[in-house]
């Protein structure tokens, strides 16, 4: 057979760390002892009350399709998780549900953008963004940043890169995949820009909840006309059931459920009432040690790095990465990556998944594994480095 992709299809990066997890999956069923630091997966099981309301919702027989907007409970749960967690009035008909956090975003972009009109954001950054915005015709507007930033915008970066065809700016806070916040008073001084630009202000909130020194405020408490996309992969531990959601101005919310409508038809019924369950009080304490774990993880990986001599310069204060500057290493940190998974059967996600800009000094470790695995691979890269 004969074929050709779109041009759209062939300009669209593969998605690198799964790749990495793909040899990783077959080095282990090879009978390696691999150590997984490369997808953005915690490695806890779905709370168990979760679970439990996955079931019941299966011997209830809710199993055909939901509201294209996600179920009305899960919307007004969501609604009653703003007022209890960030003291904010968010209206249900203001949250729609959606099949993770990837389509919220495609959702979002195919709203506010047309063919040949961009986004401003950050480089490093989640490498899907950029995709996604391909796939619409769109362009990424990268711009770079290095720990003097603290790995994020700010309002005068906005203001140097906005262009006539910039349509708005996407932040990540906490981001992937350096784990670096914004901070409030930049929030703010960023969201007033982009208003002044007439534009539109989308942040990622997917790891929040997952902050080890303070809580991070939602944009929506400074800038209530923010679109904000979130996830139950995260905090909530619920990565391969698929299911987020997004929040929009009311009056465009008709708009982004008649794409919902289109695109996903529905989300996934079952995910949606065991979702539920996720905001019960012994779940959320649950979720609150298992953050406690992700920071003792954390702790440990970033002193053994750093005794090891990777560069960095500032400690992430959320989500579950740590990208470490491997300068003393290599000058190509893709075939490091590589290298360190079939040599030392360590999986870790080079630089060159998240942007350009200094990206073959740079890995990222995700410390979704236990603390000791994260000894084992240290104890690894040790030998690896020394020689041993």
């Amino acid at each position: 057979m004969s074929f050709q992709p779109s041009k759209r299809v062939a300009e669209i990066e593969t998605f690198k760390v799964m790749d990495l997890l793909k040899r990783a999956k077959q080095l282990d069923a090879a009978g390696f002892d691999v150590v997984h630091m490369e997808a953005g997966e915690p490695d806890f099981a779905a709370a168990p009350a979760i679970a439990e309301a996955a079931k019941a919702a299966i011997d209830k027989g809710f199993t055909q399709y939901t509201p294209a907007a996600g179920i009305p409970e899960l919307r007004e749960a969501i609604s009653q998780w703003y007022q209890h967690k960030y003291n904010l009035d968010m209206s249900a008909e203001r949250i729609i549900v959606t099949t993770g956090a990837s389509s919220a975003l495609l959702m979002i972009f195919s709203l506010l953008t047309d063919a040949g009109d961009s986004f401003i954001m950050a480089d490093p950054g989640y490498p899907c963004n950029r995709q996604l915005l391909r796939f619409l015709e769109a362009k990424s507007q990268l711009v770079p940043v290095d720990a003097e930033q603290n790995f994020q915008l700010n309002a005068e970066l906005v203001k140097q890169y906005w262009r006539t065809e910039t349509a708005g700016v996407l932040l990540a806070s906490p981001a992937n995949p350096t784990g670096a916040v914004v901070p409030y008073d930049e929030l703010v001084a960023i969201a007033a820009e982009v208003k002044r630009q007439h534009g539109s202000l989308v942040v990622d909130e997917l790891y929040h909840g997952l902050t080890y020194e303070a809580d991070t405020p939602s944009v929506l408490a400074i800038d209530p006309d923010a679109f904000v996309i979130n996830s139950f992969s995260k905090y909530f531990g619920m990565t391969g059931w698929r299911l987020g959601w997004l929040v929009a101005p009311a009056e465009v919310a008709p708009e982004l459920e008649k794409l919902a409508q289109n695109l996903m038809i529905s989300p996934h019924t079952i995910s949606q009432y065991a979702a539920l369950a996720a905001f019960e009080p012994d779940t959320i304490a649950l979720f609150e040690e298992r953050k406690d774990q992700f920071r003792l993880r954390r702790n440990l990986l970033v002193k053994g790095l750093r005794e090891l001599g990777f560069s960095i310069p500032v400690m992430p204060e959320g989500a579950f990465y740590v990208y470490a500057g491997a300068q003393h290493l290599t000058d190509n940190t893709f075939d490091y990556c590589w290298s360190l998974l079939e040599e030392n059967h360590i999986a870790a996600t080079p630089g060159l998944d998240f942007g350009r800009h200094r990206c073959n000094e740079y890995i990222r470790f995700s410390y979704t594994t236990g603390l000791d695995r994260i000894e084992l691979a240290l104890e690894r890269l040790e030998k690896r480095i020394k020689g041993l």
